[in-house]
């Protein structure tokens, strides 16, 4: 039993009291929003043994789910780092479109509660983030609800085009409140925050209609036999295994000590990105960066202490191009940048330019807290030289482009270092001939 001021102190120490009083407010608000729809609901609307009898398929099925995806996601863990790919909306959305209200917040909160002891709390998630994301969950199925029981509910198989519109129109608005509600918490706590990590990554927006399309599917189910619903968990599970493969490629091509893209994902993926500026009769530049004097900084510090300095500069690359351009690791202390969609003019050579001298001055001005056999230090006044060559609409081969680079930037390591030097389109060998 914890006395009064114990217990006092163990609700301070709690982690969401660290987070900004507008993002707790905020927290809190909705949290109150689910608690009164669902305690108004339960007082309006009648339950029947039918909904009784539903509610616990729903449970036993997402519980069934969980414990069936814990040995997939658990090689997830050990390759990619993450915790679980949560596809519980199947259950959810099927709970928001059969039940009343408080009883799919009661399907909701049990699959949660189970994630959370099963998951979610092994990971050392805040208990606060969790109990919102159930919130969240809880107004998404309530929209959902809302749509699906004004057009008359599921029953059996959609009859005509409208009631299929009717489901996606629930899938549309559940995942729409549900983002725009985390989306807001995200923006509240990081700011500013980029638009993929407020809506989510296309891929993951993708996956979850999938699972939601999955979940009409499996209350359709429900509605004309209960065992149907057995035909979900293979398909559920392939999803699973589909996530945990993309992220296997994803670690396979993405350099552990910078994340960058490996030297072989990017040299795959710019070779793909020329094949398009190609056929749109774009300009793209090739960008080679040689960060200057790292050995020496390995020889001062240690190995592990010139990790830490490619790390920070892998960051500080990034920041100064755009997201679509591709960046990687080219080996040791080379890093290497494909610049697309350049302007005709010139080939782009001076916003190929801009971009080198603006990396110059980035890392010029970089400070690097590192952990050295001596404690921790500081490394300033690092140097970078840049070497670049842009490939004319007409085209050229990557290699000839990196060729072009690479004479560049060892021109700009004669040149004192630290310095940019971009090749023009004149010394880019003629286009391919294939009968040459």
């Amino acid at each position: 039993m914890y006395e009064p001021a114990s217990r006092a102190r163990f609700i301070t120490r709690w982690a969401v009291w660290r987070l900004d009083s507008r993002v707790i407010a905020s927290i809190l608000l909705v949290e109150s929003a689910v608690l009164a729809l669902v305690v108004t609901s339960a007082a309006l609307e009648r339950v029947t043994r039918e909904h009784l009898v539903l509610t616990a398929w729903l449970v036993a099925f997402g519980v069934l789910h969980t414990e069936v995806a814990t040995g997939i996601e658990r090689i997830r863990r050990q390759v990619a780092g993450t915790s679980y790919f949560d596809l519980s909306s199947v259950w959810t959305f099927a709970a928001a479109v059969l039940l009343p209200p408080a009883l799919a917040a009661g399907v909701i909160v049990v699959l949660y509660v189970h994630l959370w002891i099963r998951v979610w709390r092994p990971a050392r998630v805040p208990l606060y983030r969790h109990v919102f994301t159930t919130a969240t969950v809880v107004l998404a199925a309530f929209v959902a609800h809302v749509v699906t029981s004004r057009a008359g509910g599921i029953q059996g198989w959609p009859g005509d085009l409208s009631s299929l519109g009717t489901i996606a129109l629930a899938i549309l608005l559940y995942v729409t409140v549900n983002t725009a509600l985390v989306g807001g918490a995200i923006a509240l706590t990081n700011p500013p925050a980029r638009p993929g990590e407020l809506l989510g990554h296309w891929d993951d927006n993708a996956l979850e209609i999938a699972t939601l399309c999955l979940g009409a599917l499996a209350a359709i189910a429900l509605t004309a036999n209960p065992w149907l619903v057995v035909l979900v968990l293979p398909p559920l599970l392939v999803l699973h295994r589909a996530v945990l493969v993309r992220q296997l490629e994803e670690v396979a091509n993405t350099d552990g000590k910078t994340g960058l893209l490996t030297a072989a994902a990017w040299h795959a993926r710019a070779t793909r990105a020329i094949g398009r500026a190609e056929k749109a009769r774009e300009s793209v530049a090739v960008l080679i960066c040689d960060l200057d004097h790292f050995k020496a900084i390995n020889d001062m510090h240690g190995h592990l202490a010139g990790d830490q300095v490619l790390a920070a500069v892998a960051t500080a690359l990034r920041a100064e191009v755009r997201g679509r351009d591709l960046v990687g690791r080219f080996g040791g202390e080379e890093f290497v940048v494909l610049v697309p969609d350049l302007p005709l003019e010139n080939g782009g050579r001076a916003e190929v330019h801009a971009v080198g001298e603006r990396i110059r001055h980035r890392i010029s001005m970089l400070t690097v807290a590192v952990d050295t056999p001596d404690g921790a230090l500081t490394v300033s006044g690092l140097g970078i030289s840049v070497g670049g060559a842009v490939l004319p609409p007409e085209g050229a081969t990557l290699e000839q482009v990196m060729k072009i680079a690479d004479a560049s930037l060892y021109a700009a390591k004669r040149d004192g270092r630290n310095t940019v030097r971009i090749a023009g389109l004149a010394q880019i060998p003629a286009a391919r001939n294939p009968t040459a």
